[in-house]
């Protein structure tokens, strides 16, 4: 006996149901896996802000000073210019050590010697050789800067290019001056945010710029007009403004 089973095709709306099935049973699957995206919050990437600024100033004493004086001559050999010119400085360098100045605070900061013409006339001529001596002096006690001037140019120095004044703990000075531009900024942005009506919510960013202090400049006596034999010279080193400028970014509702 003979049984016969006959299989019949699907048709295309049967092939189309089991591969919708089958997509519905692998989504059940992997469903967990794969979630959608979740909507990107751009309310932070760009938030409302206000950006104000302000300054701290903090007066100080100054309790250093630093002293530039040197040496300049000019003859009609090189070797004999500079020969000169060292020992002028040797003479000054000795007179500031005998006011208690340690040679460690004595810098050279320029030696030349350069060949002068007479550019008058056709063709140039050269009519000799110049020789510079500069040296820096750091005074630790302040009230001997004068002195150190008067020691100097008492010895032979021919220049006093300038002094200089500073504080030794510039840190401490600039930290007290950038604290007040910090609460004069924050002083600035809570009186307007208090006008609108809204609240600061954080800091966006914050910066600093610190100015350069302005230091009193002695040009020496002969550019004053003053003899080199007169008084002692005076030098009064007042005080020096230290400052600092901080912009604050404030974030706002």
């Amino acid at each position: 006996m003979s049984t016969t089973l006959t299989i019949e095709r699907p048709g295309r709306t049967a092939w189309i149901a089991a591969g919708l099935l089958a997509g519905a049973l692998g989504a059940s699957l992997l469903g967990p896996a794969i979630t959608p995206a979740r909507a990107q919050d751009t309310s932070r990437e760009n938030p409302h802000t206000l950006s104000v600024s302000g300054t701290g100033s903090v007066s100080v004493k100054p309790d250093l000073a630093s002293v530039v004086v040197g040496v300049t001559v000019q003859r009609d050999k090189a070797g004999a210019a500079a020969n000169d010119a060292a020992n002028d400085m040797d003479a000054v360098v000795t007179a500031i050590k005998a006011l208690g100045i340690a040679e460690d605070d004595i810098r050279t900061t320029d030696i030349s010697l350069d060949a002068v013409y007479d550019y008058d006339r056709r063709p140039y001529r050269l009519v000799g050789y110049q020789a510079r001596n500069m040296v820096a002096v750091t005074v630790r006690d302040i009230g001997q800067t004068g002195a150190v001037i008067d020691a100097a140019t008492g010895a032979g120095a021919t220049d006093v290019g300038s002094v200089t004044f500073r504080v030794a703990d510039q840190d401490a000075a600039e930290t007290a001056a950038r604290e007040a531009a910090v609460r004069a900024a924050r002083a600035k942005a809570d009186t307007m945010v208090a006008a609108a009506g809204i609240e600061i919510v954080g800091i966006i960013s914050m910066s600093e710029t610190s100015a350069p202090i302005p230091y009193p400049v002695y040009y020496g006596r002969e550019a004053m007009g003053v003899a080199a034999d007169q008084a002692a010279t005076p030098v009064m080193p007042g005080t020096i403004d230290v400052e600092v400028t901080v912009s604050i970014v404030y974030e706002i509702p």
